[in-house]
Formats: C-alpha cells, structure tokens, sequence
C-alpha cells in the first residue's frame, strides 16, 4: 500500500472513470492522467474487401494535464500516443 506521504512525492499520478474534462494537477506533482472507462460504440473502420463499414468498438478517453513549465506540449503529446498505442495493442 502507498502512503499519502509516498503519493504526494509522486511526479506523475493517475486518475480512473473520468468521461471528459481536465484532471487538475495536484501540486508538487508535475502530471496527471485521466482515464476513461472502457465502452462500446459505433465507428468506421476501413477494410480491404468492402471499404468503410461502421462497426462496434471498444473505446475509451485518455486526457493529459501536466504543468507546462516542467513539460513540452510535444513530450505530453508523445506520451499520451505512447500510453494509447500501448493499450491499443495490448498483449495478455
């Protein structure tokens, strides 16, 4: 179990079951990553024999605060790819 203390001293934390809008950084702390739940819904997915078809997926919403002052908007950018790419393809 993590102490209040170990958490406050965190650079980064996350935060689950956000829909939308901005996780507020808790300070000292230099990020924080919001977490949306996993749900069905519809989307156009492209495919070799009958081009665009709209089918069921599984999506979700990931949100990045981080304090710009410790962080480049490119950095964030590239992490936030990173962490979606990485649940993307996830291997059991």
């Amino acid at each position: 179990m993590i102490s209040t203390e170990e958490h406050s001293q965190s650079p980064i934390s996350v935060r689950f079951k956000m829909l939308f809008g901005t996780p507020i950084i808790n300070q000292p702390q230099v990020a924080i990553l919001g977490v949306g739940v996993i749900e069905k819904s519809p989307a156009v997915v492209e495919t070799s024999r009958k081009g665009d078809v709209i089918a069921i997926r599984h999506k979700m919403y990931l949100s990045l605060s981080y304090d710009h002052r410790v962080v480049d908007g490119s950095l964030g950018g590239n992490f936030l790819h990173f962490i979606a790419d990485y649940l993307e393809n996830w291997k059991e």
